[in-house]
Parts: structure tokens; sequence; C-alpha cells
């Protein structure tokens, strides 16, 4: 059995035309300001969605809002229907919205298991420090399953500090995987990795993709052009343009602002 068949994802009767994600006016201001700007966006489920702009064009304040980094000005976030607006990232989280970091976010001191294990954890039982990890079967299971997914099964011993910078990149993302999402928010995933590295990643998301909704936020166009289902486009905290990546690059405004050559 793959690996993967034993993390929780949604089962395909679950599936329906129904958004699985959704904005409705989202605006975050910082004073005066507007960073996002009455956003409305729909994400459907089993989509990997890329969202690109130029720098400042709203997309880390869009994923903060998404993820309770951020508590958003106006406007709702609503979540297979359920407004989650404003809670906070672990409610958040609970609900089955996982995120990426575009630094990675991981415990550098700990071993890849551990790291995922805690992740898993957070999913399934309070915290007690008098109860020892291993105790927690379904736990470690969850984590091993995570890290195969990602690739990191043979490293579950290896401290986080000495992965290699892709392995760490993927850790974070098994980490993401062990809280059990249904949408996994991808924020600059191949940043700083090497042309093989980052056709690694690329194949690794193509991987989780055949199970959950992905939203990814990056700056390489080939990465998004050939990941991406569709492509949102911000500019000035607003959606610029939407469409397939071959709309998109053919799309006047956004060849303008952001695709120049």
């Amino acid at each position: 059995m793959d690996a993967s068949t034993d993390l929780h994802f949604p089962p395909a009767e679950r599936i329906g035309s129904a958004p699985l994600l959704r904005t409705e006016r989202l605006t975050v201001r910082f004073g005066g300001l507007a960073a996002l700007n009455g956003v409305n966006f729909e994400l459907a489920r089993d989509e990997v969605r890329a969202i690109i702009g130029p720098n400042g064009a709203g997309k880390s304040t869009f994923f903060n809002c998404l993820t309770g980094v951020l508590r958003p000005s106006s406007g709702r976030i609503l979540f297979k229907g359920e407004d989650i607006t404003g809670l906070s990232c672990d409610r958040i989280s609970r609900k089955g919205i996982a995120r990426s970091y575009q630094i990675t976010n991981i415990l550098p001191n700990a071993t890849a298991l551990e790291n995922v294990r805690i992740a898993a954890q957070s999913r399934r039982h309070r915290w007690s420090m008098f109860t020892h990890h291993r105790a927690y079967g379904d736990i470690i299971a969850k984590a091993e399953a995570a890290l195969e997914a990602v690739g990191l099964r043979g490293k579950a011993e290896v401290l986080a500090a000495n992965l290699s910078h892709g392995e760490q990149r993927n850790l974070e993302i098994g980490i993401a995987l062990a809280t059990e999402p249904e949408l996994l928010c991808l924020d600059e995933p191949t940043a700083g990795m090497s042309a093989a590295e980052t056709r690694d990643a690329m194949e690794l998301v193509r991987r989780i993709a055949k199970n959950l909704t992905i939203l990814i936020v990056e700056h390489d166009m080939q990465v998004v052009m050939e990941l991406a289902h569709r492509i949102t486009v911000f500019h000035y905290g607003e959606v610029l343009a939407e469409g397939t990546p071959a709309e998109i690059q053919r799309n006047p405004k956004v060849l303008e602002v952001y695709l120049k050559t």
C-alpha cells in the first residue's frame, strides 16, 4: 500500500462542485494602505492553484489571512462553507488548512521524525510532558507515513539541521501533511533550491496533489506553469487576472505588469 493512503485525505465521494475555499471582499489595511482590497477568490477541490504577482502585490498577506496569521480588516473567508474569518492559526489548522513558509520553519535540533511527530500529535492528542511519545503508536505511524510521502523515511532519525536545504523544505511539507490537511498552502516551496532540487520538489507536489488541494505562491514561472491548473495574478492587493497557464501567458494586463521580458 502506498504510504500516502495512511494519511487522512478527503474521500472521493466528498468531492463536489462547491468551492473548497472562498473569500468574499477580503480586505486588509495597514493604516491607510490596503494590502488586500476586496479580494473575491474561489478554489475548487483537488485543484492546484498558483498565486503570482510582483513583490508587494498582496500574496503573502492573502496567505497570512487564510492561515490565521493576520486578521482581515473586513470581508470573509469560507472553508468548506464554514466562516473561518479571524480564527487563530491552531484552530484553522484543525479545520484542515496547513501551510509551509517561505523561510524554512523546522526544529533544527530535533530529528525529522520528531518534527513530523509533533505536528501529527497536534491533531490527535493533548500534549503531556509526562507521557513518552512512543506510547502514541498511531501518531508515530502518521508521522512515518508523512515522511514516506515526502521521500524522507530513510532520514527519520537524522537531525533536521543535518538535512540538505531541499530535504529541509520537503520536511516542512511533511510537517504540514502530518496535520492531515484538506488544503495545503505552499509559500515559495522552491526558494533557494538548485535546479535538481527544484525538479524533485515539483515531482513531490505532483505526487501529493493526487490526494489534496494545493494553493501555491511561487516566483519561478516554470514551476508555476508546469504545476498549476489555474493561476491567480495579484497586483496592488487586488486580483488582476485569473485563468489557465496558457491564458495567463497571453493576458496583456499580466504581460504588462508582471511577465515582462
